[in-house]
């Protein structure tokens, strides 16, 4: 068995493998060289093998390669060259292979059925295509046939036979009746996998006329119908009643009544039958069984157990699903078919076998003149695949023969290659079930060594840290690369550098006496070349004079100091922190160029204070402690932190534990709680302190647990009630022996950022967990669920890596190990990742909108197979966009609107349409890599809706009686106008509406003249469009009648004269001497004279009022004095306490132009006055009100 090769750790973790490479010759992922450098072709994209197309549209096969030249195309079609220029519905995309068969403007499809293969070729080889299948789809009628009724007893089983067209691909078969509703199913009725209806046992509630079986042809979105199926259920009495009918008395008659049956299987049919289901397929197996009681369906696998997680029962557990099947699920499977009465059972004996899948894939392989390389091709199969070579598409054993090559069946090995060996091979894996074919390609470039780190390159590191200079290189041969100090320095050596085999210079300790120019040269057997570069080294930053701890009574002042040095090269800042914080927004803290003053010092300022500073290449900080306490009223005890503790010492060293003791600090008044121990790794991370453990105050020894590999110092923290005291001095080092790792690196995960890639990222250890020098990482990895060894890297410390040329989105299991120069940690645990997704292949299917109304639509689809997915189904997109508007036929610039269904899910809803519009939608699947191909767009109508409202209303050319109106028709007419609605009423003087009149007005108007108006009247009119659906918005406005000018003569403001004012006074006065007088007659139970008189002789045209209305007299409308003008009969008068005659009331204020204004209708007539309210919506009816006449006025008064 072959070793597995290890690939090199510094490799690995700096440079990217070029188109799925695995050699000895890495080359960097830079643009500019990959233009220049050459390659064999390789195919990039491909129409799938079996490609059934859609017969009504272009056929497109594609073909899409890259390579530098870049390459030429042609084809085969069924084996021979396909001369696409011979014919005219034939065209090639340009720079492409991609092929067009136009069927749309004359050709057939069926003239292009075939095997298709696509050849890209350059001076470098030739690729080669999966041979493509093309078939049109076909939806062919249902045969006519004549279908007998079935008349079944009550209790018989019964098969209602669907025998649908054969079609390509086959049909999704369904049952509904005439409504087209689906026909419920159960454990009684249920539909086979053939498309076959099965009763287990009849019911009367059975007997119909429309049982129909439909076909939906998914691939040209058409369904064909069967004639529809008679079933007629006799029950026992409706039998009995029958044969009693026909038989005279002394026959003896009488149908046995339904009896219950033992189950008998209808499908599959005898004891034993065979299956044969491809490995990765889903496995279908179904029992359907007639019986009284109806039987219940029971599964088991004979000697084992049915897989978990794949196992899924379906159709009332009658139909069993075992979703990617291998061959450990070959075996027997018994359904068992259980009533009251008894059992029925059926084996199926199941055998799975495979189609060719790839075991170790051959990869790509660039190579350097005289190199040595092999080309790896193994595929397993259920029965084994025989594996074939062919070079640049030709099968081997007749190629051009080649030295450098040698086939040993699976494997291609090269020996001391040339340039003329580059080459496009393709392994072909095949067996009765199908076929693998995979391109790689043996790339042997000579190439001069060429420098890819800019020239001059400026690098700044501080004094006493690592600097890393570039020099980034590709040739081939692979040049070797030697680094010199100065441009004629001597060539750098000696253990003071680090050269890194990607060709950095490591200066782990950089002195400023380092500063310079550094040349890099890269040479091979074909040239020579140099590159130059600077460093400046740079001194430290450092705080010469720290914060101090301090303690400051409540309101004194207070300040830090923080004074640095730097270098004169670089600019710092200097920034404050309060408890790791930002200072508090307090005009009571000042910041100054060296320090930090606290004004006015309240408990609240008590914590830490922290001064960073801050350079572009570095940092450093230091604190202090603020303890702020109560002003002592007279000398009293002073409280204040314990001071440090000292003379640390170790004892006890062991591997992994020793220990440590101390003398306590004074305490300063106050008992020390608690001591905190912290460590230094000054191996890993010098002057870094860490928490290790904390003991009681009582207590000045500890024994500490300590791990390998680390240099530690010890110190120790006294505490107590006021604070932490300040750390103590150091202990001495004590430097613990390496180990293994004793764990691994976490948070292992692997995704992939390209289709054919998996990356693979870890959280690193640190130093303190690497348990000694050498600090690596081995990343394994597999396939899962495929009989393949682990194949494994050592990395450097890094934490990625990434796997280059394989498969598009499928589960790997992974795992990282640490180890270092002592050895491995413990065996890591196994986790799943996947590989990079690519985008969906396919579209969704069977797309169906129904319109809900004119402004929402409910779209439908079926799910892609997951296995087109090629990542995690995220959701899917719908595409939609207005074609036009139905009512204007006037095209827009279409405005595409997207929307997300999150999930697996098959239908969303289309809010916001446009009514009366054509719209088109598609719908996509996504993953995580992005969108699929879109489906067929589908075209659908939004009824129509209720318009807009106008788009304006003016009204002009005013007159006495007339108004003349203009308007626009509806921006969103939404539909087929039928009418507008006009609706007008006018206003008072005290924007009282009166009442309203409507007028309805063809659509194709667009102006009105309204007559028989008052003159001097304010009118309000409301204006709305109408279609079939309804009314739309209303739009409004007011306009005014013009006075008469013998009118406006007359009207003078009468209530600024005098006479006016005292004549209302005097009005008024007599009214309330009136008033008094009748109350006190009515209290003392009398009766005017005039009223005997007029009880005597009473006019029926005078209505006086009721002794129990409060209100003078009644005041009629002016509806009512319109329609009864006579005069009052001779000998009628007014009863001075009863009525006001309207002469004496309204008349002369109308005079005044204060009287009421009335409203007529079209033909002139006076339909009344206004409402006493003023609404904002058109009052409906006629509201009298009473006018402002100086009775009215009284009555309000009083």
């Amino acid at each position: 068995m072959m070793k597995k090769k290890i690939i090199s750790a510094s490799k690995a973790s700096l440079v990217l493998l070029l188109c799925q490479m695995v050699s000895a010759l890495d080359v960097p992922l830079d643009s500019k060289l990959l233009e220049e450098l050459s390659q064999p072709p390789t195919i990039t994209q491909q129409s799938p093998k079996d490609y059934i197309v859609d017969p009504r549209e272009n056929i497109v096969i594609q073909c899409e390669a890259k390579g530098k030249p870049p390459p030429s195309f042609s084809w085969t079609r069924n084996g021979t060259h396909f001369d696409i220029d011979k014919d005219a519905q034939v065209t090639m995309k340009p720079n492409s292979g991609t092929l067009v068969i136009n069927i749309m403007n004359g050709g057939k499809a069926e003239a292009y059925e075939g095997v298709y293969q696509c050849t890209a070729r350059n001076e470098r080889g030739a690729a080669i295509s999966n041979n493509i299948v093309i078939r049109p789809s076909r939806s062919p009628l249902w045969t006519k046939e004549k279908l007998e009724p079935n008349q079944v007893r009550e209790g018989d089983s019964l098969v209602l036979h669907c025998r649908p067209p054969v079609g390509l691909p086959p049909p999704i078969i369904f049952w509904m009746d005439n409504a087209f509703q689906r026909l419920p199913q159960s454990e009684r009725v249920s539909q086979g996998l053939n498309g076959d209806l099965y009763f287990s046992n009849v019911q009367p509630e059975d007997t119909r006329e429309d049982y129909i079986c439909y076909a939906r042809f998914n691939h040209t979105q058409t369904i064909q119908q069967k004639q529809p199926i008679s079933v007629k259920v006799f029950s026992m009495d409706s039998l009995n009643d029958t044969i009693a009918a026909n038989l005279s008395d002394t026959d003896i008659y009488g149908a046995k009544p339904v009896t219950e049956r033992q189950p008998v299987l209808l499908t599959p049919t005898g004891s034993t039958s065979t299956k044969v289901e491809l490995r990765g397929n889903v496995l279908l197996l179904e029992c359907i069984a007639a019986g009284l009681p109806t039987p219940v369906i029971r599964w088991i696998k004979e000697g084992g157990e049915l897989p978990a997680n794949r196992t899924f029962f379906e159709n009332f557990k009658k139909t069993l699903k075992i979703v990617d099947v291998s061959e450990a699920d070959s075996g027997n499977y018994k359904c068992i078919a259980r009533n009251t009465l008894g059992s029925a059972h059926h084996v199926i004996s199941v055998t799975v076998k495979a189609a060719p899948y790839w075991i170790t894939a051959p990869r790509n392989l660039v190579l350097s003149p005289g190199e040595d390389g092999t080309l790896i091709c193994r595929a397993n199969g259920n029965p084994k695949p025989d594996i074939s070579w062919l070079a640049n598409g030709v099968p081997i054993a007749i190629a051009p023969e080649d030295p450098s090559r040698k086939v040993d069946g699976d494997t291609i090995i090269f020996s001391q290659v040339q340039e003329r060996s580059s080459a496009v091979y393709q392994c072909n894996a095949s067996n009765e079930y199908g076929y693998l074919l995979a391109n790689a390609f043996v790339n042997v470039l000579a190439e001069p060594p060429r420098i890819l780190t800019a020239a001059n390159k400026l690098y700044q590191v501080i004094a006493d840290s690592p600097a890393l200079l570039d020099c980034a290189y590709f040739g081939s041969p692979k040049p070797e690369i030697e680094w010199f100090k100065g441009v004629k320095g001597s060539i750098l050596r000696g253990n003071e550098y680090i050269f890194h085999d990607n060709g950095t210079l490591e200066i782990p300790v950089a002195q400023k006496d380092g500063s310079g120019t550094y040349t890099c040269v890269a040479r091979n057997e074909l040239g020579k070349i140099q590159n130059e570069v600077q460093l400046e080294v740079k001194d430290p930053t450092m705080i010469i004079k720290q914060p101090e701890y301090k303690v400051i009574q409540r309101y004194g002042q207070v300040s830090f100091e923080c004074i640095i040095k730097h270098d004169s090269t670089l600019l710092p800042t200097v920034i404050w922190l309060k408890d790791n914080g930002e200072l508090p927004d307090d005009e009571r803290f000042l910041v100054g160029k060296d320090n930090l003053t606290i004004m006015n010092v309240t408990d609240k300022d008590d914590g830490t204070y922290t001064c960073i500073v801050n350079t572009t290449l570095d940092s450093v900080s230091a604190s202090a402690v603020l303890t702020v306490v109560a002003a002592p009223p007279t000398p009293a005890i002073i409280y204040a932190r314990p001071n440090p503790p000292f003379d640390l010492e170790l004892t006890g060293q062991l591997e992994r534990s020793v220990e440590l003791s101390w003398v306590p600090g004074d305490e300063n008044n106050s008992p020390i709680t608690n001591f905190v121990i912290e460590y230094e790794d000054g191996l890993h991370e010098p002057g870094v302190w860490h928490h290790q453990t904390e003991v009681p105050g009582t207590q000045t020894t500890v024994q500490l647990k300590l791990s390998p590999y680390v240099n530690y110092s010890f110190r120790v923290i006294a505490v107590n009630e006021i604070g932490r005291s300040q750390p103590s001095e150091p202990s001495e080092q004590y430097l613990t022996k390496s180990a293994n790792p004793d764990e691994n690196p976490s948070n292992v995960q692997g995704i992939g950022s390209e289709p054919d890639n998996l990356v693979i990222t870890w959280e690193s250890l640190t130093g303190f967990q690497s348990n000694g020098p050498g600090l690596q990482y081995k990343v394994s990895w597999r396939q899962k669920d495929v009989d393949d060894e682990w194949t494994s890297v050592i990395v450097a410390n890094v934490s990625k890596y990434i796997v280059s040329g394989t498969p598009t989105f499928v589960p790997y299991e992974i795992k990282v190990q640490a180890l270092n120069d002592l050895g491995y940690a413990p065996e890591p645990a196994e986790v799943i990742g996947h590989s990079g997704e690519d985008l969906p292949m396919v579209a969704p299917g069977n797309v169906q909108v129904h319109v809900i109304n004119s402004t929402l639509a409910k779209v439908h689809w079926d799910t892609v197979p997951l296995k087109t997915v090629r990542g995690h189904l995220q959701g899917y997109k719908v595409y939609y966009w207005k074609v036009q508007s139905l009512s204007r036929r006037s095209r827009r610039h279409v405005e595409k609107k997207i929307l997300t269904f999150r999930g697996n899910k098959t239908f969303g809803m289309l809010p916001g349409l446009e009514p009366y519009s054509s719209y088109k939608l598609n719908v996509r699947v996504v993953n995580g890599k992005g969108e699929g191909p879109a489906s067929p767009d589908k075209v659908f109508k939004t009824p129509e809706g209720v318009p807009s409202s106008p788009s304006f209303l003016k009204i002009t050319n005013p007159t006495l009686d007339s108004l003349t109106l203009e308007w626009g028709s509806p921006t969103h007419p939404n539909g087929v106008l039928t009418s507008y609605i006009l609706k007008f009423q006018p206003i008072n003087n005290t924007h009282e509406l009166g009442p309203l009149v409507e007028i309805r007005i063809p659509a194709n108007e667009s102006s009105l003249i309204l007559k028989n108006l008052n003159y001097s009247t304010r009118y309000k009119f409301y204006f709305n469009a109408q279609t079939s659906v309804g009314s739309g918005s209303q739009i409004t406005e007011e306009a005014v009648t013009i006075m008469d000018e013998a009118m406006a003569s007359r009207q003078v403001d009468i209530a600024t004269q005098g006479w006016f004012i005292g004549l209302m006074c005097a009005v008024a006065l007599l009214i309330l001497i009136l008033l008094i007088v009748c109350f006190i007659r009515r209290n003392k139970g009398g009766k005017y004279p005039v009223k005997e008189k007029e009880d005597a002789h009473a006019d029926p045209e005078i209505q006086p009022m009721k002794e129990d209305d409060g209100t003078f007299g009644e005041y009629r409308s002016l509806e009512s004095d319109a329609e009864d003008h006579k005069p009052l009969k001779k000998g009628s008068r007014t009863p001075s306490d009863r009525t006001v005659k309207k002469e004496d009331s309204d008349d002369s204020l109308v005079d005044y132009g204060e009287g009421v204004n009335g409203q007529f209708n079209e033909d002139g007539s006076f339909i009344g006055q206004y409402s006493g309210k003023k609404e904002k919506e058109p009052a409906e009816g006629n509201e009298s009100s009473e006018a402002p006449s100086p009775v009215n006025a009284m009555n309000s008064f009083v």
